[in-house]
């Protein structure tokens, strides 16, 4: 199962995944991000994701053309963000800023 959470920041737009980032839900996901105001910063969350499929991969790399960051913290999104040349907001003060101050350890 999939949720996702869109938060709308001053200077960027959230998007925090929750669960299996699999199948349909990865398609609906996609369709929401291609609505967005592209002036603002996209970040993805991938933290709390537990699996990612071929769908997924390709949408989090439709993502990454986008121009978005990904914030990833285990050793599983650590390898699919390497992977799939995803860029990672990897200062502590840029995750802090993308996640609305609150930096996950």
């Amino acid at each position: 199962m999939l949720r996702a959470e869109v938060q709308y920041r001053e200077n960027a737009l959230i998007v925090r995944l929750e669960g299996r980032f699999t199948g349909k839900g990865t398609e609906e996901v996609r369709m929401l991000m291609t609505r967005r105001n592209s002036e603002k910063e996209l970040v993805v969350d991938l933290t709390d994701v537990t699996f990612i499929d071929s769908v997924g991969e390709a949408v989090l790399s439709f993502f990454s053309r986008l121009g978005a960051k990904f914030v990833a913290v285990d050793a599983y999104m650590l390898d699919v963000c390497e992977r799939l040349h995803l860029p990672l907001a990897r200062s502590r003060k840029e995750k802090e800023t993308a996640l609305g101050g609150h930096c996950r350890p």
